[in-house]
């Protein structure tokens, strides 16, 4: 997918800036759900917390470390499933992963705003970066215990 160079520059300023200021970085007290991920390659960290209730994800948070792409996607992935069914989440899961490892296009339906992750395929090293808190958010979901890792 060839993205124009001023829609390029707009979605890089919009991950750097939840690489800045990340929404949702805290921890929820009580969560339902939480899972931890861990990215070798680069020393992201991420842990996420879910508050659901009724099959939908009431509350999502995260804390953690580690590079812009890695902070901006938790962030952007928090906001992105609150009030969502745990389906809706897993096709969520789902189209995010296909936007930045296959080469045809997801409908902006399926992703709305995270569209913006989609020139992170053309750095193949940075993909597990924007990935791990989408592998941890399932892992919260799922109940998963050992850490995530994009190993």
């Amino acid at each position: 997918m060839k993205v124009a160079p001023e829609l390029r520059e707009l979605y890089q300023e919009m991950i750097v800036d939840h690489g800045r200021r990340p929404r949702n970085f805290r921890k929820i007290e009580g969560a339902s759900c939480q899972a931890e991920g861990f990215n070798p390659l680069c020393g992201d960290q991420v842990k996420v917390y879910l508050r659901c209730t009724d099959g939908r994800v009431g509350d999502a948070s995260f804390e953690g470390r580690g590079c812009a792409i890695s902070i901006a996607s938790a962030s952007m992935m928090t906001e992105a499933v609150k009030g969502k069914s745990r389906e809706e989440v897993e096709r969520m899961f789902d189209a995010f992963h296909r936007l930045l490892t296959e080469e045809h296009v997801v409908p902006a339906a399926e992703l709305g705003k995270l569209k913006v992750f989609a020139g992170v395929r053309e750095f193949p090293s940075r993909v597990k970066c924007a990935v791990l808190a989408w592998h941890t958010l399932k892992a919260a979901l799922t109940g998963t215990q050992e850490t995530v890792s994009t190993e």
